[in-house]
């Protein structure tokens, strides 16, 4: 009798697994993305104006792409992301406004975390702060 089982489940497994890798291999399974830029250089900017980096991304996928979270690396960036599904195929934006108000150079990042293949992405805003 438990060799029985143990065939059973020997098979129900292999099917499973079998499974998951046909999924995946036809691109039904994982999302995946493709970015246009993911660094923004200002240059130099004003001191006490905001500036706004637009970071646009396709769902190069067959399923349905999802932003789980995005953060910043200082509360001088806001970042803003589509809170719905991006359908197979279209594109989206990921915006972040970073405040400008200490003068020099300045690099930020923005980590985004989705449920692509590739999970997490980081986005980089640079430039340098001229003193007004």
């Amino acid at each position: 009798m438990k060799s029985l089982y143990a065939v059973l489940f020997s098979a129900v497994l292999l099917a499973g697994l079998s499974f998951q890798a046909s999924a995946q291999e036809s691109g039904e399974v994982a999302s995946s993305m493709k970015w246009v830029s993911t660094t923004v250089d200002f240059g130099t900017i004003p001191q006490g104006k905001p500036v706004v980096a637009s970071f646009t991304f396709t769902n190069t996928s067959m399923v349905p792409l999802l932003i789980n979270s995005v953060s910043t690396s200082c509360g001088c960036t806001v970042a803003d992301y589509p809170k719905e599904p991006v359908l197979p195929g279209k594109t989206a934006v990921i915006s972040a406004t970073f405040n400008a108000a200490a003068a020099g150079p300045f690099q930020k990042s923005v980590l985004v975390s989705t449920n692509a293949t590739e999970g997490r992405a980081t986005l980089i805003l640079k430039g340098e702060v001229a003193i007004q």
